[in-house]
């Protein structure tokens, strides 16, 4: 899923790092708290944070010795439909962001595949491939407006839950529809 390129960072992209302030000395820490807007196609096929809408990050920049680790949380709202009665969903999402950023020329830099670990470029940080593998990876594959969601009438597509006890689409075998008849009678 990540997608760690080597084009250039733009500096005032808001899913960008910089750490040029974070001493490249292991136990250095910085915190990082902002609000950005939402990258396109955060989600899945059937929910999603909107694109635009506000993500509130809470980040510790941490220096170790191959790099930074960028650890904390992102907080943004998910929209969608539920998977039994296409009811929209309106919710909020909390996830955990927890990335190792290599120093260029370090040793995990030279050792490691360009998609095991993130990397620096300069002293910048593309935050978006681990936050789009956090948040996609926390949305359910099969959302649901509420646990115990009846759904929909297979027949004539209401809410099961705006039926009565009593509804039913049952067809009677036309050979058989004498006998219902007698039934009928008996009540």
């Amino acid at each position: 899923m990540r997608n760690h390129s080597s084009n250039q960072l733009n500096p005032r992209s808001p899913l960008v790092l910089d750490t040029r302030e974070l001493p490249r000395r292991p136990g250095a820490l910085r915190t990082v708290s902002r609000v950005v807007p939402a990258p396109a196609d955060l989600g899945l096929e059937m929910n999603g944070v909107p694109e635009g809408a506000d993500l509130s990050l809470d980040l510790r920049l941490e220096s170790v010795s191959e790099g930074v680790l960028v650890s904390g949380t992102v907080s943004g709202p998910v929209t969608g439909e539920c998977g039994r009665c296409l009811r929209t969903i309106d919710e909020a999402l909390t996830v955990t962001i927890q990335e190792l950023y290599a120093y260029e020329n370090s040793t995990t830099d030279e050792t490691t595949d360009i998609d095991e670990v993130g990397r620096l470029q300069g002293d910048l940080i593309d935050l978006e491939p681990a936050l789009r593998d956090a948040v996609v990876l926390a949305l359910p594959t099969n959302p649901l407006c509420r646990l115990d969601c009846p759904g929909l009438c297979s027949e004539c597509g209401v809410h099961w839950d705006e039926l009565p006890d009593d509804h039913s689409h049952q067809e009677v075998d036309p050979r058989w529809a004498g006998l219902s008849q007698l039934t009928r009678q008996e009540e």
